[in-house]
């Protein structure tokens, strides 16, 4: 059956509320991670769901922001097009989305037609009213690459006092948040070539920001009171206007990007901060080709946007001024709600750095999204940063969520359920003068009293005092079922039981109903085991948005309907699920993925091992019928290329805290890139000017940008808390092969006298891939002594 055509978009209605949202545009040259969620995307769901709840005539526009220096960074990185990093990347994004329950009305790309089409014509009107100016600035230029560097294309040191932190970029320091010029940066670095740029003259177009400020200062003035403002919207903007506007430019030397319709300028692009809020109109206007109605009618529309903290002046003053300078009706942002940061375990969450529990990773936890929607929402950074821990989600879930909210309505269905004679076989019981049962009342009283806070804190875009507000009703529903023991009124008081039981059911109802804002799945699973409709519009209020309904609970459904089946809504979490999770997650996604990589691996060749011998490669060994082993020739000990190197230098890896990046002399003309995982068991210093064993056949592989050509050997002890470098002899050649003593690992074999000389020996090699190295038959120690080489390889053998 073919799907339904999708609905026709909305436009504004006269005499209607009309409400258009829109949260700030993901980066599209990674996965987001749970910060980046709460911090735009899920918080302007929930309110364009709660806005269609109460009857507004809302839209909710979001899509990937896909130009600038960072996807050009990306596709270096990944050996492929800009285009091809945002058409893979958009993917993702859309699937996280989903899978969270995000609702959007459209969610875009700026990379579509219509970012040039209505970017350039906002060029073109300010060139018109003259805000544009042309001048001469100092940029970074790398002779090595060849290119003007722009502001992500450069690392240094942030030059705020206090600050000092070592890997800034050129436009923002990600530590202090600081706003930076590139050539600000101390000691930069082309974040390419890692070589020291130069500074250079380029001509570039600026917005005359200075010669806006008086519009600009009126609106944020008149806007930031009667819009709202969160505080620290507020703060963020009077810190730009107390340093005095400046002129900003807003074209770049790059070619992934909206084109400058200028002829002198006809070989740049705009700065991705200038096109970038403009995305939220061109997306709608791949929405709908009347876009304007939205865009350009502010006494009908009313514009809410949602972001982070460091996205602020963007939107306060960067947007602002570009749509005043214009000189057109602009639907102005009347609402702006700002989140802080949410901080994950110990440290901050990080995409450049992999640090957290991203949107993909959460599906992988097979915890519901709605838990996740609840536990995020719940910890929303409203006015200061929060934490993420996997202690406290735990908590929510299981006191919260579990023994709160899905306690409460199992309770409620389950006795509606049950067979007459023990409960109403399924049929919501009548329930004549329930005005005057005192508990009933005083029940609907309280739940009214939460209504009202529960919409006054929404109105506001307090989505987390919206929610605290929806579940206070929960935990009275449960006191009520205690306080009037309806177990005992079945028998003994049978009309008081159907008074309490059908007010029960429709506090359910209506906790489904100003839950869905927040989790959308738990409201549609509600109303199934209510045998209602999922497509049946929630309502807790009438055609005016009046919510006197919310005043009688027991009139939401009605006499004699028939409820489905009630199940648990929710799972507990154990404490060994919660120590699996904080332990698959530890560390940044790079190690994480070299963990499994290392593991799948180590998992793949003692697979092939399984009833094969270790050999000297002796290609005259023969297979039963003649046959030589493949197997066997594969796994040859003769067959590792391993000599002993020397460290000519050694540093952190640009992209990934946890791995080294060394030049080894293997014996070779030039020396080998390495890339090994050991900051965390290996002091840098430590790491100059060493003799190490090399694994040199292995194939090339690419570990955070960087190709690795071969593989530094360490040991380690039993649970991998401990790592150590394998020490060749002093007197040991460097580009020298290295051979093995091999043996199986089991107790009889090991071998523990350092001065002992071990003759070669062939022997079954057990999954803990144990080799004893052996340089002129001295095996080479650690500092605990002979070395046991653990899983030597994690590549392709070659």
């Amino acid at each position: 059956m073919a799907s339904p055509p999708p609905p026709p978009p909305k436009l504004p209605i006269p005499g209607r509320r009309n409400i258009l949202i829109t949260s700030a545009l993901p980066y599209v040259n990674n996965v987001p991670h749970l910060g980046n969620i709460i911090g735009c995307v899920l918080s302007a769901d929930v309110f364009a769901r709660y806005c269609r709840l109460r009857g507004y005539n809302a839209i909710y526009i979001c899509g990937t922001d896909e130009y600038g220096t960072a996807t050009e960074t990306k596709a270096l990185e990944e050996k492929c097009s800009p285009k091809e990093i945002c058409d893979k990347y958009h993917v993702i994004h859309d699937e996280v989305y989903k899978w969270f329950d995000i609702k959007f009305d459209k969610f875009g790309r700026t990379s579509a037609p219509e970012q040039t089409e209505v970017c350039q014509a906002i060029f073109h009107k300010l060139m018109e009213s003259k805000w544009l100016t042309e001048n001469t600035m100092q940029q970074l230029y790398c002779d090595t690459c060849e290119r003007f560097l722009a502001d992500r294309l450069v690392e240094g040191k942030c030059p705020t006092e206090g600050c000092n932190y070592e890997a800034a970029r050129g436009d923002q320091c990600e530590n202090c948040s600081k706003l930076l010029n590139p050539t600000e940066l101390i000691d930069p670095k082309c974040k390419v070539c890692k070589n020291a740029p130069r500074i250079r003259d380029t001509d570039h177009l600026f917005l005359e920001l200075p010669l806006l400020s008086d519009k600009l200062v009126n609106y944020i003035n008149n806007t930031s009171v009667a819009g709202m403002w969160s505080q620290n919207a507020i703060q963020a903007t009077n810190a730009w206007l107390k340093e005095g506007l400046k002129q900003r430019c807003i074209t770049r030397d790059l070619k992934w990007g909206v084109p400058v319709p200028h002829e002198k300028y006809k070989d740049k692009v705009f700065y991705v901060w200038f096109d970038a809020p403009i995305g939220y109109i061109s997306i709608t206007a791949s929405y709908t080709p009347d876009w304007e109605k939205w865009w350009k009618d502010p006494d009908n529309v009313e514009l809410f946007q949602f972001m982070g903290k460091d996205n602020v002046p963007f939107h306060t003053v960067m947007f602002p001024s570009t749509l005043l300078g214009t000189g057109e009706n602009w639907t102005m942002m009347k609402t702006i709600s700002v989140t802080e940061y949410l901080n994950y375990e110990a440290g901050k969450f990080s995409k450049s750095h992999g640090i957290g529990v991203f949107g993909n990773d959460a599906k992988t936890t097979n915890i519901p999204s709605e838990v996740w929607r609840y536990y995020l929402l719940m910890n929303r950074p409203e006015v200061s940063d929060t934490l993420f821990t996997w202690a406290d989600l735990q908590a929510k879930l299981n006191s919260e969520l579990l023994n709160n909210l899905g306690n409460f309505i199992n309770r409620v269905l389950s006795f509606v359920a049950k067979p007459a004679g023990g409960g109403y076989d399924s049929i919501i019981p009548d329930a004549p003068n329930v005005e005057s049962h005192p508990l009933t009342n005083a029940l609907a009283e309280k739940t009214n009293k939460w209504v009202e806070q529960y919409l006054e804190a929404m109105e506001k875009v307090k989505l987390k005092q919206g929610l605290k507000s929806a579940m206070a009703i929960s935990s009275d529903g449960n006191a009520y079922l205690q306080e009037s023991q309806f177990w005992r009124l079945y028998k003994e008081d049978p009309a008081t039981c159907a008074i309490v039981m059908k007010t029960s059911v429709g506090v359910v109802y209506l906790l489904a109903c100003l839950l869905e804002p927040f989790m959308p799945s738990f409201s549609r699973e509600v109303l199934h085991q209510l045998n209602m409709s999922p497509d049946e519009d929630l309502s807790f209020c009438d055609d005016k948005g009046e919510t006197a309904k919310a005043k009688r609970p027991w009139d939401f459904i009605s006499a004699g309907h028939k409820i489905g089946k009630p199940v648990p809504l929710f799972k507990e979490l154990k404490d060994e699920q919660v120590e699996a999770f904080r332990i698959k997650f530890a560390g940044s996604q790079a190690e994480r993925i070299l963990k499994e990589q290392a593991e799948a691996e180590a998992k793949k060749v003692a697979e092939k091992l399984k009833g094969t011998k270790l050999s000297e490669g002796s290609s005259k060994k023969k297979q039963s019928g003649g046959l030589k082993s493949k197997t066997a020739e594969e796994v040859s000990v003769a067959k590792l290329d391993i000599r002993v190197g020397l460290i000519r230098k050694a540093e952190k890896h640009p992209d990934a805290d946890s791995l080294y990046v060394e030049e080894i002399d293997v014996g070779e003309e030039a020396p080998r890139t390495v890339v090994s995982g050991l900051v965390k068991f290996i002091p840098l210093e430590e790491m100059q000017n060493r003799k190490v064993c090399v694994l040199c056949n292995l194939k090339p592989v690419a570990m955070r940008g960087i190709k690795s050509h071969a593989m530094v050997l360490a040991a380690s002890n039993e649970d991998h808390t401990k790592v150590e470098l394998v020490e060749p002899p002093e007197s040991a050649a460097v580009g020298e092969r290295v051979t093995f003593a091999g043996f199986s690992g089991e107790p009889e074999a090991s071998l523990n006298a350092k001065s002992k000389t071990w003759e070669k020996l062939s022997a079954d090699l057990h999954s803990n891939g144990e080799l004893v190295a052996c340089y002129k038959d001295v095996p080479f120690t650690t500092s605990a002594g002979v070395c046991k080489v653990k899983t030597i390889a994690n590549g392709e053998i070659r």
